[in-house]
């Protein structure tokens, strides 16, 4: 390292201290000595091989085609390009520094999806690696205006993420506007675009997820195409998409696979369930505790008769019952997946059994509980699902105070935080609030491909929106 810059040798030394798999080679080659920098943990031993090391002995010139030269003075960026798995030459005799990328980690198989699987249509899903999951999209939409524009996240970490859009049909107002979020994100580490999608949010207080995620291909390519915003980010699997709709998050990709009969059955049943699975037993509460004249009589006294045994009231009742579903859907999760499977269903099939032999429970009460347990699982995003959970807690609390009083105080707490909340600047309930007619052909219920031939409006700038409603009205006029 005599020929170094004392600068640069200073610098490598300081940050690459007890650094083991830093390797350092000199060469000598026709001109003069070469030191050969790189990471052995980010380089395969072959690729060293054959880009780098036969080349310096045998062609030069093909290392000089093939090379980055750098500014040996900014030794930050030496610093950086090292991390990302490139190769730094020094050749001594004219003091040029030089990169070459030779970044091959392993990285996973293209793979299918165990989160969002689907009967019909394409079964990629994205991996870890960033270039491949923008191949997989660059591979199914063929055309120039497909842009991406890669950035450094993690002021520790330096995490790149790409921004990836259809320059002729994005909304510029939102790409300014999320250029902006990422620019002013000021975190170490990433470990997930999770973390990054939280901190770019309009309201992360908010209990409901503001973009869409997903790891299907097919997906993000549709959304595209709609004019959204996609974000990745290398070592992540999952995509997003801004700006996103509430009524976006009960749809899926299958649906446009099936034919619009099933795809709307489906939608709707996703739709109501989210509403079902947050009301069920709040409504037990309130008829128990408050209403119980809103029963039909047989009914209750079925009700009163299975809980006859029972000591506590029915408050207390269905959040124990509600908190043992959460333990055995944890402790199901965090098990080997032959383990948890069958701790999941014998620890709830013995569990409440012998929690209503034992009179804690009542027998109806275990088929509400399990019902919605099952519809909260529903919409095809587990945000959502996430989200449904935390939800009903809150209409919980609020009919064993209030009743039905309170679960209706608690509905228009959720309307009006649904209405006001944003995803990028854009109405969160777009376009069931829809910025033109044609966005309620493709909403809980999708009519035929045939007329799903427009964009939404919530791709539209606000500007835009204004010349179409004008020319709508000058052609009524």
């Amino acid at each position: 390292m005599r020929g170094i810059p004392e600068q640069i040798v200073a610098y490598l030394k300081q940050e690459l201290n007890e650094i083991d798999d830093v390797k350092l080679k000199m060469m000598a080659t026709e001109e003069g000595d070469v030191t050969v920098i790189y990471f052995s943990s980010l380089i395969e031993k072959m690729t060293l091989q054959t880009m780098v090391i036969i080349p310096l002995a045998n062609n030069l010139k093909q290392i000089h085609q093939i090379a980055q030269y750098i500014d040996a003075k900014d030794v930050k960026d030496v610093i950086k390009r090292l991390n990302a798995g490139q190769t730094l030459l020094f050749f001594h005799e004219t003091n040029a520094l030089v990169s070459i990328d030779t970044f091959s980690a392993p990285i996973r198989a293209i793979t299918n999806t165990e989160t969002e699987s689907t009967v019909i249509g394409p079964q990629d899903a994205f991996t870890e690696s960033l270039e491949t999951n923008i191949s997989l999209v660059r591979r199914r939409i063929q055309s120039s205006m497909l842009k991406n524009e890669n950035r450094i996240v993690g002021s520790e970490a330096n995490i790149k993420i790409s921004i990836v859009y259809m320059d002729n049909i994005v909304n510029k107002e939102n790409l300014d506007d999320l250029r902006n979020r990422i620019d002013q994100v000021n975190y170490p580490l990433f470990t997930d675009i999770s973390v990054l999608k939280q901190l770019i949010e309009d309201n992360p207080l908010s209990p409901f997820p503001q973009y869409y995620m997903t790891v299907r291909p097919d997906s993000i390519c549709s959304y595209l195409l709609d004019g959204r915003i996609v974000v990745f980010m290398d070592n992540s699997q999952l995509a997003i998409v801004c700006p996103t709709s509430f009524f976006e998050m009960f749809v899926s990709i299958e649906d446009y696979y099936n034919r619009w009969t099933t795809a709307s059955l489906l939608r709707m049943l996703r739709f109501f369930g989210f509403f079902i699975t947050i009301m069920i037993t709040p409504m037990y509460i309130s008829a128990l505790t408050f209403h119980p004249e809103i029963l039909p009589y047989e009914l209750l006294l079925s009700l009163q008769e299975s809980r006859s045994k029972v000591p506590f009231p029915p408050l207390i009742e269905v959040l124990f019952i509600e908190l043992i579903i959460e333990v055995l859907r944890e402790a199901g999760s965090r098990m080997p997946a032959k383990v948890g499977q069958t701790i999941g269903i014998v620890g709830g099939i013995v569990i409440g059994t012998a929690a209503v032999e034992a009179g804690l429970l009542s027998n109806i009460l275990i088929v509400l509980v399990a019902t919605s347990a099952l519809l909260s699982f529903l919409p095809p995003i587990f945000l959502m699902s996430n989200t449904s959970r935390f939800v009903r807690y809150i209409f919980i609390l609020s009919a064993g105070l209030f009743g039905l009083f309170g679960q209706m105080l608690a509905f228009a707490w959720l309307i009006h935080h649904l209405l006001s909340l944003k995803s990028l600047g854009t109405n969160y309930m777009s376009p069931g609030i829809p910025r033109k007619p044609t966005d309620l052909l493709d909403n809980v219920i999708r009519f035929p491909m045939k007329y799903l031939t427009k964009k939404t409006g919530i791709s539209r700038t606000q500007k835009k929106q204004q010349e179409e409603k004008l020319g709508e009205d000058v052609e009524h006029s």
